[in-house]
């Protein structure tokens, strides 16, 4: 049986990982040296919106501390979830979303993502539902 044991990252050290306004994160090596996740608070403005992105094989964990995030997803973006103070989400590997903080409000968030590198894949747009060529919905013949 493989040996393991806690991990903890003091709030002090040094870690490698890219620099984001708005975040507090402490970044996570595996035992050989692999980047296997992150943990941290977020604070977006209100009224933010990010561009459409994936987390390759990430899974990302969001617990709402104050205020509240839309995340749309799926076909064209057609998919939507909300959430507010209180609510806990999942973002599952691979999906496609994008993620926008309320006009009335900061957020303000704990986040964990964990996989692997990369960690951040950004795309053009939503893949659009079968039988449609883009976002637009231009129907394929």
């Amino acid at each position: 049986m493989r040996q393991s044991r806690p991990v903890v990252i003091h709030a002090e050290e040094e870690t490698v990982g890219p620099a984001t306004p708005g975040m507090a994160m402490q970044h996570h090596n595996d035992a050989e040296g692999r980047w296997a996740g992150w943990a941290g608070w977020i604070h977006n403005d209100a009224g933010d919106v990010s561009g459409w992105h994936h987390h390759a094989a990430n899974t990302t964990y969001v617990f709402v501390i104050r205020g509240s995030v839309t995340t749309d997803f799926g076909p064209s973006g057609s998919e939507r979830i909300v959430a507010r103070a209180g609510d806990f989400f999942v973002i599952p590997p691979e999906t496609i979303h994008r993620e926008m903080t309320a006009a009335d409000g900061d957020l303000e968030a704990f986040v964990i993502r964990v996989g692997g590198e990369p960690e951040h894949v950004a795309v053009d747009d939503p893949e659009p539902p079968q039988g449609v060529d883009s976002p637009t919905g231009t129907a394929r013949s």
